[in-house]
């Protein structure tokens, strides 16, 4: 399996990449993958040049495929004026329009101020959910009084572990014998599924029954 993350941080080194690589660390604990860095800062000319003429150069075609193969993705990117970065914007509004439906996708962000920590949820989460891909239920948001905290640690460890789960194939599910379904879901004898074992006995009172009692 293949895990591409895409990292728009500006500066070397950069908490933006740094929070991607923990959350590539994380996903690694929990599954088998050949994990491959797109650094945007490297192809900011490029990415600019392919919005001019309209054909990507070798290094950012190269990347554009990356995404498209990956078994699974780690999206980060530095926040500005509320929002992700117009680098990041930029790089997957290169992406086809259907290379990411359905996969598995892991969002990340940083910031200077924890006031920013509902950009995953206003802007990230929207734009990829408009790209038809599987977004993760944790999204990993680190301002900068955040690193060093137990907090962060454990949200990059439910995220990453999230991520592992939705790239690894899921095992076949063995069909539950009689018994079985009916400790699960016991039915009532009009055939309902209901709390209640049949097999202990108990009486059904109509529902126009409980009403008029109710009335009364």
């Amino acid at each position: 399996m293949k895990l591409v993350v895409v990292s728009a941080g500006l500066s070397s080194p950069s908490s933006t990449r740094l929070l991607a690589d923990r959350l590539t660390a994380a996903t690694l604990d929990h599954v088998d993958a050949e994990p491959e860095v797109v650094e945007l800062r490297e192809l900011a000319a490029e990415i600019a040049q392919h919005f001019v003429t309209g054909f990507p150069p070798a290094r950012l075609a190269a990347a554009l495929d990356a995404v498209a193969a990956a078994d699974g993705l780690i999206a980060v990117t530095p926040v500005f004026a509320a929002s992700y970065s117009g680098l990041f914007k930029s790089f997957f509004d290169l992406i086809d329009k259907d290379a990411l439906t359905g996969k598995p996708v892991l969002l990340g962000a940083t910031g200077g101020t924890a006031r920013h920590s509902l950009v995953t949820e206003h802007a990230l989460r929207p734009l990829f959910t408009y790209l038809r891909a599987l977004v993760l239920p944790t999204a990993v948001y680190a301002a900068s009084e955040d690193w060093g905290e137990q907090g962060l640690d454990g949200r990059i460890t439910r995220a990453g572990t999230e991520l592992a789960r939705s790239m690894a194939p899921a095992a076949p599910a063995a069909a539950p014998d009689v018994d079985t379904a009916a400790a699960i879901a016991p039915r009532s004898l009009t055939g309902a599924i209901t709390s209640t074992d049949p097999a202990n006995g108990f009486t059904i009172v109509p529902f126009a029954q409980r009403l008029a009692a109710l009335q009364a």
